[in-house]
């Protein structure tokens, strides 16, 4: 974890489900861009998902980005119609090597780095980070997952999780930083839940988060894609509920939609 003297390298942005804007080291990232309108509905299969808000920011008022983190390209929660159309027009697409072949843009296996050179002239290093969507024996049908984990020299550290429901890649992290921690855990959340599926969840509750952001020693957590969606079974209040009785709501980060927050 870096020293609180390089914190104000870092701010983010909420766009909406999880969509976030990332300043880092004077680069600009953009997770899982979704930018469709409300009331927008998806059909795949026995499946229908449908969104409930607008996104806080149109992707000309992100701005110009350094690379698109994609944590997958399945699912339309994740990268719509709009958030594919922004990918076309991105420098640099970080993704699943799977997706990669899809959408294009750089497939990175687990654990695999990519650099980036910031304006400073240091780097940021970009890592992929095993996520698990589903439950074991969920791979085939939902298909593969990535996290992403951006360091680089005097910067604050960031973990994404991407559509993760497993604390097992969290403990694989955990004992690659050598209990250094993170500056900041952005999380998926919202135990999202689907017919076909059962009860089965999909995304973390917000006392998995809380015990992931234990295991990472996370200084900031921001919960994320926990809302703006039919198919979502927890929001802000139980994320906050949790929090408050672990770790302390103190923790968490919660700007408004489409507010930049300096960490």
């Amino acid at each position: 974890m870096t020293s609180e003297n390089a914190v104000d390298q870092l701010a983010v942005t909420t766009v909406g489900g999880p969509t976030v804007v990332i300043d880092l080291g004077g680069l600009r990232f953009v997770t899982d861009p979704t930018f469709d309108a409300a009331d927008t509905a998806y059909s795949m299969g026995p499946v229908a998902l449908r969104k409930l808000t607008d996104p806080a920011l149109t992707p000309d008022e992100v701005g110009d980005v350094a690379a698109v983190l994609l944590s997958h390209d399945q699912h339309p929660d994740n990268l719509d119609g709009a958030g594919r159309a922004f990918l076309k027009a991105a420098p640099l697409v970080l993704t699943t090597e799977q997706a990669a072949e899809r959408v294009g843009g750089t497939g990175l296996a687990p654990w695999a780095e990519h650099v980036l050179r910031r304006p400073d002239g240091g780097r940021v290093v970009v890592t992929a980070v095993p996520a698990q969507h589903g439950p074991d024996g969920t791979e085939q049908m939902l298909g593969t997952v990535t996290g992403f984990l951006l360091t680089g020299e005097g910067l604050p550290s960031v973990y994404v999780s991407g559509d993760n429901v497993s604390l097992e890649p969290v403990r694989a992290l955990a004992e690659r930083l050598g209990g250094d921690g993170v500056d900041l855990a952005v999380l998926h959340m919202g135990a999202a839940q689907l017919a076909p599926f059962g009860p089965t969840l999909l995304s973390m509750t917000a006392d998995q988060a809380a015990e992931a952001a234990r295991l990472l020693d996370a200084r900031k957590v921001l919960a994320v894609h926990h809302d703006g969606w039919e198919h979502f079974t927890e929001g802000q209040d139980a994320v906050a509920a949790s929090f408050a009785k672990s770790l302390g709501a103190e923790r968490l980060v919660t700007p408004g939609a489409g507010s930049r927050v300096a960490l």
